[in-house]
């Protein structure tokens, strides 16, 4: 019996996945900490990255997820990693397009840390056939 026959081919143009999407209200910057930079004076990079970066598609509810990569020359403070996971984290029901989670990741590590210059990068996994990386800079 093929798929016509038994009805299967309606049925998978008829599914719909019914996951939650939270608006972007639920994504958390204060709980982003910083903790003083003792270098001021200096030009260091401090690079950071994660392949555990997730949102959802604000239409379809489906999971967006990919590598996030953070790079930036930090003036009077430095991000804290277990605040900037949870950070992160927040993001994982909200339904927000990948062009959208970039500027807002990068506005929000701006207002918390206020770096010399700051760069991010969101390279998603393929869906639907299409590659898409997203790449932001302080200042522009």
């Amino acid at each position: 019996m093929d798929g016509l026959e038994d009805g299967l081919t309606q049925r998978y143009l008829d599914l719909e996945w019914a996951g939650a999407i939270e608006s972007e209200t639920a994504i958390n910057p204060g709980c982003l900490l910083t903790f003083p930079y003792e270098f001021p004076e200096s030009e260091a990079e401090i690079r950071l990255d994660t392949d555990e970066f997730s949102a959802v598609c604000p239409w379809t509810g489906l999971p967006d997820s990919g590598t996030l990569e953070l790079m930036y020359v930090p003036q009077e403070h430095c991000i804290e990693l277990k605040s900037f996971k949870y950070y992160l984290l927040s993001y994982r029901s909200v339904g927000i397009v990948q062009e959208h989670a970039a500027n807002r990741i990068l506005w929000d590590l701006v207002n918390v840390c206020m770096p010399r210059r700051m760069s991010l990068t969101l390279d998603y996994k393929t869906r639907g056939g299409i590659h898409t990386v997203v790449a932001v800079s302080y200042p522009q």
